[in-house]
C-alpha cells in the first residue's frame, strides 16, 4: 500500500528520530554497531596476523614438514644420513606425486662450539646447499646478505642477531666453530667461518641455537659421500592441509623414511598458536550480542514511541508482518550505518598499523616486536553480513510485540 510505503520511510528518515526521545538510544545503538565492528575486526586481523607470523617462523626453520631416517635419535643434529638414489628420486628434488608441494630442499645438522678469545657458545650448524628457499630469510635478514653456496667449499655463514650479540660478531667477522668427533681421544675438527649475514628472527628459541652454512661441511665432518644428506624439509602451498598432506607425504616415501609436520614436532607452540581463534571467537560473540542487545532497545524506544502510529495503521488494515517489518527495515538501516562507520574506523586503524605500526609488542613473549596485521576482504565481507543477519535475527523477537498492540488502546494511548 502507498500510505504504508509513505510511513516506513518516514520511520527511517533522520528527521523523524532526531527530534525525538529516541534519538539518543539510537545514536547509542549506531555506536555499539560501530564499535563492535572495530574490535572484532582488529581481534581478527592481529589474530590471524600474529598466528601467521609465528607459524611463518617456525616453518622457516623446519619447513612444513621434515622427512628423515627411523633412528632413536632425540637432539636436532642429524645422525644417520639419507643416500640420494632411485627411491628418492620420486620426491627429490620434486615431490611429483603429492599435489600441492611447493618445494623440497635437502638439509643437515651438527653440532658445534663457536669459539672466540674470551667466549664460547654452543650452537647448530645447518648445512644447506644451492636448492634452499631462502624466501623467509630475506625477510629476518637485517644486514649483509644471503650466502652463496654454488661454490663447493663456501665458509660463509649466515648468524642470528642473538649470536652475534653474545659473542661480539660483526659483519665480515671471521670465527672457528670447533665439531667434536666420534672418538673424543682425536682433536676436534675445526673450520673458520665467514659472517656475510646477519638475521633476526625474533624467536629466540631458534635464534639461540642456528648458524646456517654449507651443507659440504657437515658431509665432510661425518665423512659422507657427496650424495648423503640429513633430512629434507618440504614447503606445502596451503597449511590448513598440513594434517592431511602430512599423511600423504609419508604414504609417499620408501619405508625406511620417516616425516613429522611442524604440528607435530612444535605441538606446544602450534597448541598455543590455536587458543588465539577462541579468543577471536570469544570476541565476535560478545561484540556482537552487546550490538544486538542495543538494537533491541532501540527498537523498543522506537516501537513504544509510535505505538499510536501502529494502532492507526492497525485500524486501517495493516498487518501485523507488514508493520514489523517497517520496523525492521528501520534497524537494518541503523545497522548499516552502524557498521559502515565501524569499517572506515576499522579499516584506517587496520591500515595505519600495517605500515606505520605505531603498536608494538614484546619479542620473548609473542615472537613479534609489532602486531602484524592480516587484511582479506572476505573475511571482511562475512563479518558484515554476519554481523547485519544476527542482529535482524535478534530483533525479530522484540518486534513481536507489536502484533500485541490493540488497535483501540494504541490511538489512545499518549
Amino acid at each position: 500500500m502507498n500510505y504504508e510505503y509513505f510511513i516506513a520511510k518516514r520511520i527511517i528518515s533522520s528527521k523523524a528520530y532526531k527530534s525525538s526521545i529516541s534519538a539518543p538510544i539510537i545514536k547509542i545503538g549506531i555506536a555499539a554497531i560501530a564499535i563492535g565492528m572495530v574490535v572484532m575486526m582488529i581481534a581478527i586481523a592481529t589474530g590471524i596476523g600474529l598466528q601467521e607470523k609465528i607459524r611463518d617462523k617456525v616453518v622457516a626453520f623446519n619447513g612444513h614438514a621434515t622427512i628423515t631416517n627411523y633412528d632413536s635419535n632425540a637432539s636436532q643434529e642429524t645422525l644417520v644420513p639419507i643416500s640420494l638414489n632411485e627411491e628418492t628420486e620420486f620426491f627429490y628434488p620434486e615431490f611429483k606425486s603429492v599435489a600441492g608441494v611447493e618445494h623440497v630442499q635437502a638439509v643437515a645438522t651438527k653440532f658445534g662450539v663457536i669459539r672466540t678469545e674470551t667466549e664460547f657458545e654452543g650452537a647448530i650448524l645447518k648445512g644447506v646447499g644451492g636448492d634452499y628457499n631462502w624466501q623467509y630469510f630475506e625477510e629476518f635478514l637485517v644486514e649483509g646478505r644471503i650466502p652463496n653456496f654454488d661454490v663447493k667449499w663456501s665458509e660463509e655463514v649466515l648468524v642470528s642477531s642473538y649470536l652475534a650479540d653474545r659473542l661480539g660478531f660483526k659483519l665480515n667477522d671471521k670465527f672457528q666453530m670447533y665439531f667434536l668427533k666420534d672418538d673424543t681421544e682425536k682433536p676436534p675438527n675445526i673450520i673458520t667461518f665467514e659472517i656475510v649475514g646477519i638475521y633476526n628472527s625474533r624467536f629466540q628459541d631458534f635464534d639461540a641455537t642456528y648458524l646456517i652454512g654449507n651443507l659440504r661441511h657437515i658431509q665432510r665432518i661425518n665423512r659422507w659421500k657427496d650424495n648423503e644428506i640429513g633430512s629434507f624439509e618440504v614447503f606445502i602451498d596451503d597449511y590448513d592441509d598440513i594434517d592431511r598432506m602430512g599423511v600423504e607425504i609419508y604414504q609417499n616415501t620408501p619405508s625406511n623414511l620417516n616425516t613429522s609436520t611442524i604440528n607435530e614436532k612444535f605441538y606446544s607452540i602450534i597448541e598455543w598458536v590455536k587458543i588465539f581463534d577462541k579468543n577471536i571467537y570469544g570476541i565476535i560473540g560478545i561484540m556482537i550480542l552487546v550490538a544486538g542487545i542495543n538494537m533491541i532497545t532501540a527498537l523498543l524506544v522506537l516501537i513504544l514511541e509510535r505505538t499510536q502510529m501502529i494502532g492507526i495503521l492497525k485500524a486501517l488494515g495493516s498487518s501485523n508482518w507488514s508493520i514489523r517489518k517497517m520496523f525492521l527495515f528501520n534497524a537494518s538501516y541503523l545497522i548499516i550505518l552502524g557498521l559502515f562507520w565501524g569499517n572506515i574506523l576499522g579499516l584506517g586503524l587496520l591500515f595505519i598499523q600495517k605500515y606505520f605500526k605505531p603498536i608494538s609488542m614484546n619479542p620473548k613473549t609473542y615472537y613479534v616486536t609489532e602486531a602484524p596485521v592480516y587484511i582479506n576482504w572476505s573475511y571482511i565481507l562475512g563479518l558484515n553480513v554476519g554481523t547485519l543477519l544476527l542482529c535482524l535475527l535478534m530483533l525479530l523477537v522484540p518486534s513481536y510485540i507489536i502484533t500485541k498492540i490493540s488497535p483501540v488502546k494504541a490511538i489512545r494511548f499518549e
